[in-house]
């Protein structure tokens, strides 16, 4: 799958988003390697902290549904924003974990504007399992 095929799926999931209180409403979609499309959008209450952004709606989904990391190629997300949007810092945690390293994710927003970057890009010191030994 091309990355324009797949940030077009993160646009499409974008319009999922329950996001009443910010009204930013983001989409997200895992492409795995055998060709399957996990997609996630970002889905907001009223206690913020317990919101759920689209990144980690899609990896999860993926988990759920059986995937692992050495499964997962690629991410795109998408929001309407004048940069390409960019995960916060509990997605790239997670993402840290739980997506490949070098894997490509493609940050974008409704201009068509792309950046390509990596886990190891967004977090160079992400806090890992090795801390807990």
């Amino acid at each position: 799958m091309e990355p324009k095929q797949l940030i077009a799926k993160a646009v499409e999931a974008r319009k999922l988003s329950y996001s009443p209180y910010s009204h930013f409403a983001v989409g997200a979609a895992l492409l795995c390697k055998d060709g399957s499309v996990f997609v996630g959008a970002n889905i907001e209450n009223s206690s913020y902290p317990l919101c759920m952004c689209a990144e980690r709606n899609a990896i999860y989904n993926a988990y759920l549904n059986g995937k692992k990391k050495e499964d997962l190629v690629a991410m795109a997300l998408s929001a309407d924003t004048d940069e390409p949007c960019s995960p916060c810092g509990a997605c790239r945690q997670v993402l840290s974990e739980l997506f490949p390293k070098d894997a490509p994710i493609y940050m974008s927003n409704l201009k068509g504007e792309v950046k390509e970057t990596n886990i190891e890009e967004l977090l160079p010191f992400a806090f890992s399992e090795d801390a807990l030994k």
